[in-house]
């Protein structure tokens, strides 16, 4: 249990929202060398597909819900990621410092 619990600390969370196919806001800074825990509030009432190369990370949400996608630790960059559903729109990046 205490190891969960120092796993826990190590990890930082962040919220982004999709309203209306776009990402709000559209790039978040985050730490480089820690785990990142994204919290993706889908406001939408359609899904979406949180997609991502750079992170590894592919996760459907469904529309007016949200899902947590743990990516990390990152090296210092730009990691991009869309939402595949609605990809002209649906923009945004991680920058890790």
């Amino acid at each position: 249990m205490a190891l969960s619990a120092f796993a826990a600390a190590q990890e930082t969370e962040f919220h982004i929202a999709i309203k209306n196919h776009r990402f709000e806001p559209a790039q978040l800074e985050v730490p480089a060398g820690k785990k990142i825990r994204l919290v993706v509030d889908n406001q939408d009432p359609t899904p979406e597909e949180f997609e991502s190369r750079s992170l590894r990370v592919e996760k459907v949400i469904a529309g007016n819900t949200k899902a947590t996608v743990t990516v990390g630790p990152l090296k210092a960059g730009r990691y991009t990621f869309v939402g595949e559903f609605h990809e002209s729109t649906a923009k945004g990046a991680l920058v890790a410092r």
